[in-house]
């Protein structure tokens, strides 16, 4: 039962996070006001709330102030929320008995020079937060079975390194490759740099590996043609050559890789005279005719442009490397890179750069907006340095183009409803605290699906989505915040579906009731957003620990 309002005991934390905070706001003066607000019975204040000395500090107050409900009034809930709350249960308190209050990232830090309104501000916040934690109620976590199977989609490196990181574990994996063959872009390279080792070795030996293990199973032409559920429970068909196969997956690793951009009517491409760094990967394998005396390649084609206005970053490398090898195998040709920067990052790759300029590899600076001129037997570029156009005898113009989504990147992405960028990639849950996760739970995200990536990238990330993807396979369940939308009030609902097609994570749906057509959540898919409880007209839906009677708490508080 929920406290009456005379029992309700509020102990509120001021956070100094350092000076972040409290070299900018009146921090005695937050802690005078905060003791004056209604159900509070104490305050303190900590240099580092998240710290270890800190968290203490909250469960000390907890247990010895008697406090049921906590507000942290300090950073941002999206790092550091999870902890606290922790910490509150820890201390035997409810976790979902407490409320957050950010006064750095809103307060501190984008009022560093009116300390004096930036403090009047904080006391808002921290006085919207104690009213909306009066009425916070106990919450209990929901907690569901997880099916011991994952599916990798895309037999490219990263998700061959995947399937093969998860099943070496232990784990039941399905693979599903498009073409016929495992690899990806990594079946036309010709060498990997900085090392030089022969791409094919690579490829033959991870998918002999892939082959061979018991506890992969391999769909080769095939592609994932439905799939329904959540984290945990899957449902997904696959279409192959034999048919449609129906299998329960528990986690589900994207790794469908990137394409190289064909540069159509740019600089007389022709794919012969006018090629591609991966057409030039395969001159490289079959060996370069004799008659090739002078190579130019330009950089940046396609990309940092209006169109696409990212950098491919991989490409720079891969010219450095092909350069070197067409040294290695002629080496009376001369080798011109023409270039805008050069992205050779990382220790071995500058050694490479360094080393390609020692063996005769010239490199030129142009300016985007006098590009080089390609012509049927030379290419024009302007040499800031000298002052003066050069024409360079091409018997071979190499064009580095960027690395593209893949075109059908928007089925894919709609299929399993998550997001692509403004460029077709996919998009992460969040660039440094969760970068190879969705922000749907259960599916993670390696490789040049996400952005173009090197071999050692695509790798490391294909080792870390199976990291990532093992932890609800180790622990056969899943435990799920239950901050989400629930059916308030039954009889409101018309069953209308708005909720349902609005629903970004798939976690509403139409049930036929004694009552009619109603709507069901399902708990372990939703999120919590508010997108269905925002929209629904007849305010059936409700949002745990962002009640109506909560929001408008803090809205009285504020007005008030």
């Amino acid at each position: 039962m929920p406290e009456k309002k005379e029992d309700i005991r509020i102990g509120v934390f001021l956070c100094h996070c350092g000076s972040n905070i409290a070299g900018y706001l009146n921090m005695e003066e937050l802690e005078e006001f905060s003791k004056k607000l209604p159900h509070v019975t104490f305050v303190q204040r900590n240099l580092y709330s998240c710290s270890e000395g800190g968290i203490n500090e909250i469960k000390k107050g907890i247990e010895e102030q008697n406090l049921n409900r906590v507000v942290v009034a300090s950073c941002t809930p999206r790092t550091h929320e999870p902890l606290f709350r922790s910490s509150c249960g820890e201390a035997g308190l409810n976790p979902y008995l407490f409320e957050m209050v950010n006064i750095r990232d809103q307060c501190s830090w984008v009022h560093m020079q009116e300390q004096e309104d930036g403090t009047i501000k904080a006391k808002d916040l921290i006085r919207m937060g104690v009213a909306k934690a009066a009425l916070l109620e106990p919450q209990e976590s929901i907690i569901s079975e997880v099916q011991i199977r994952a599916l990798v989609i895309g037999g490219g490196i990263a998700g061959m390194t995947s399937a093969l990181a998860l099943a070496n574990r232990g784990f039941e994996v399905v693979l599903v490759e498009k073409e016929e063959a495992l690899g990806g872009l990594l079946n036309n390279l010709n060498k990997l740099g900085p090392t030089m080792t022969e791409a094919g070795e690579l490829v033959e030996e991870r998918a002999r590996a892939v082959n061979g293990h018991s506890n992969i199973t391999l769909f080769t032409n095939a592609k994932v043609t439905e799939v329904q559920g959540f984290i945990g429970k899957y449902n997904v068909d696959i279409e192959t050559e034999s048919g449609v196969k129906k299998i329960d997956i528990g986690v589900i690793v994207l790794a469908t890789g990137g394409r190289p951009l064909v540069p159509k009517g740019l600089y007389n491409y022709d794919g012969k005279r006018g090629v591609t760094q991966l057409e030039m990967e395969k001159l490289l394998k079959d060996g370069l005719e004799p008659g090739i005396k002078n190579v130019v390649m330009i950089q940046c084609v396609g990309s940092r442009n209006e169109e696409r206005p990212y950098c491919s970053r991989i490409c720079c490398q891969t010219a450095v490397k092909n350069a070197m090898l067409i040294r290695e195998q002629n080496p009376d040709a001369k080798v011109s890179i023409l270039y805008r920067d050069m992205q050779m990052y990382g220790v071995e790759n500058e050694e490479m750069f360094r080393d390609s300029k020692a063996k005769g590899v010239r490199y030129i600076n142009y300016d985007p907006a006098n590009p080089p001129q390609a012509e049927p037997d030379k290419v024009r570029v302007y040499h800031a340095l000298l002052g003066r156009d050069m024409d360079l005898p091409a018997d071979l113009v190499v064009l580095s183009t960027p690395i593209v989504s893949q075109e059908d990147a928007g089925a894919t992405s709609r299929l399993l409803r998550v997001p692509v960028d403004e460029n077709g990639f996919f998009l992460e849950a969040h660039v440094k605290l969760k970068p190879l996760d969705f922000a749907t739970d259960g599916i993670f995200l390696c490789g040049s699906a996400h952005f173009p990536a090197n071999i050692r990238e695509a790798v490391a990330q294909g080792l870390g989505a199976a990291s990532r993807a093992s932890i609800p396979l180790s622990k056969g369940s899943v435990v799920v915040e239950p901050i989400i939308s629930v059916l308030a009030d039954e009889d409101a609902c018309r069953g209308c579906g708005l909720c349902v097609a609005l629903c970004p994570y798939g976690a509403l749906e139409i049930q036929k009731t004694e009552k009619g057509r109603k709507v069901h959540v399902i708990d372990v898919a939703c999120k919590g957003c508010g997108v269905c409880a925002a929209t629904c007209y007849q305010h059936a839906l409700s949002i745990n620990s962002f009640t109506d009677e909560q929001l408008e708490a803090q809205l009285e508080a504020f007005l008030n």
